[in-house]
């Protein structure tokens, strides 16, 4: 009996430190989300292999989305949505949608939407849309900390990731640009500082 105790005991320790070992490799992993505003398309990418692609919806011309490299800096599920004085409680008429993930440029983030047919296209007033089934998927393999790259044109980089605009790019590893190796995280291209937003359930976003 208390040998069959002994096992058993035995297997639950080694059951628990597989799940950490697991939890801590997903902690150590290098990730980057990659945003081609010209594909409307997220890519992410973690220790170089490219884990997920979704279609997206980005800033249009008027509000377009910012440039630059950033961090995530907020998770927030069933955010409550403020903007100009308008409050719009978690639910199916939420603007971002049942998930938040706030950049290091203030006000901006990859969330949901409560217009599913503004996904493919150039019609956001600047933050990244996903369709509430990708954005669910995709909330939980990311972190805090995790830098999210976005080109405001066509590269080497989005060209390997989502192809040419008329052929489908073929998985691979990906090497980041010299750019996003180098680039100070919460830096961009149309801004001299990012202000991080408070860390409460409710964000203030351009959406």
């Amino acid at each position: 009996m208390k040998a069959r105790i002994a096992g058993n005991l035995a297997v639950m320790a080694t059951t628990a430190m597989l799940l950490v070992s697991q939890a801590s490799a997903q902690d150590t992993a290098k990730r980057v989300i990659v945003i081609s505003l010209e594909d409307h398309k997220l890519a992410l990418v973690e220790d170089g292999q490219v884990k997920k692609v979704y279609t997206v919806a980005v800033g249009k011309p008027s509000t377009p989305s910012p440039i630059g490299i950033f961090t995530i800096e907020r998770r927030v599920a069933n955010p409550t949505y403020q903007h100009n004085g308008k409050i719009v409680p978690p639910g199916p008429r939420n603007p971002v949608g049942t998930r938040w993930m706030g950049l290091s440029k203030h006000g901006y983030g990859i969330h949901g939407t409560n217009e599913p047919s503004s996904i493919g296209k150039a019609a956001s007033h600047g933050c990244i849309r996903m369709a509430k089934a990708d954005l669910e998927e995709l909330y939980p393999l990311v972190a805090e900390g995790d830098t999210v790259e976005l080109i405001g044109q066509r590269n080497e980089e989005t060209t390997q990731l989502f192809g040419n605009g008329e052929t489908p790019a073929v998985p691979a590893p990906v090497m980041l640009t010299a750019t996003a190796a180098t680039q100070a995280p919460g830096s961009d291209a149309n801004s001299t500082a990012a202000l991080n937003p408070p860390a409460v359930a409710t964000i203030v976003a351009s959406r």
